[in-house]
């Protein structure tokens, strides 16, 4: 399996090669409710508003709408599942705590991915040294990116330093009718070099695939995914099928042991 932990699908891409398609008016008499959808599902700071275009912005917010809605995904609090059954993750989005538990050793990440403080449990043992303590902080916060945006990246399309830009009509690999979009990155996340397309489905406005630029400059994507198999846990819908890769054990929790973040023999 390719080794995720360090593959660079985290957020985001592109400030010094903008994409050069051109943008696109609102279509007349189209997406009349624009207005209420963007009220609904504001941009981060930091998105690019300005450079992005009209209907790839229409688009994002009713992915946030098919996807529950704005309200539905900031009041969800617990969050858990399995990477590729490499790790399973924890994830508290109120406070920013997370548990790392990975499956290929003992190794136990306690952290706050805001404030970057936490302890490491590794051969049988809680880490001391300091040096040893941040370089596994550091590959906690590294593996999280990457992996909640293998989960949640429907609900980050208007993310600090995102820009979007609209590409048209397209189809799936697997035939289905769609509207297609571009994001690049502006000086965020690890990999800001990177590049994405994302596909809508033109019947459940969700998105049903996207595809990987290493580069955004690359001609071609490295990989096309489906992006599939959405089921509601909690108030809001995610998916778990990737193609040659499946999330496991995907679910909103309503309440997680009161030491699940900070004590490494804690389970649910």
């Amino acid at each position: 399996m390719r080794n995720f932990g360090v593959l660079t699908l985290v957020l985001l891409v592109l400030s010094c090669s903008e994409p050069k398609e051109q943008k696109s008016a609102i279509p007349e008499g189209e997406f009349p409710d624009l207005e209420v959808i963007e009220n609904n599902n504001p941009a981060a700071p930091g998105f690019n508003s300005e450079g992005s275009d009209a209907v790839a912005v229409i688009l994002a917010d009713k992915v946030m709408s098919a996807m529950g809605g704005r309200d539905a995904w900031d009041s969800t609090r617990f969050i858990t599942w399995n990477f590729f059954g490499a790790r399973k993750h924890f994830w508290d989005k109120e406070s920013g705590d997370i548990r790392i538990e990975n499956q290929k050793d003992d190794r136990v990440v306690l952290m706050n991915i805001n404030d970057m403080t936490g302890k490491v449990f590794m051969d049988g043992a809680e880490m001391t040294q300091s040096d040893s303590v941040e370089k596994y902080l550091e590959w906690g916060k590294r593996v999280w990116i990457n992996d909640s945006y293998w989960l949640a990246m429907p609900f980050k399309l208007k993310d600090s330093g995102v820009t979007l830009v609209y590409l048209g009509d397209s189809q799936t690999l697997d035939g289905e009718s769609s509207q297609k979009i571009r994001m690049t990155f502006n000086d965020v996340g690890v990999t800001p070099e990177n590049a994405y397309e994302v596909w809508v489905s033109n019947e459940t406005e969700l998105v049903n695939q996207w595809a990987y630029f290493k580069n955004a400059s690359d001609s071609s994507a490295s990989w096309t995914r489906p992006w599939s198999n959405y089921f509601t846990t909690g108030s809001i819908k995610l998916s778990d099928n990737r193609g040659d890769y499946s999330l496991t054990d995907v679910a909103v929790l309503a309440e997680v042991p009161e030491d699940l973040f900070s004590e490494f023999s804690a389970s649910l």
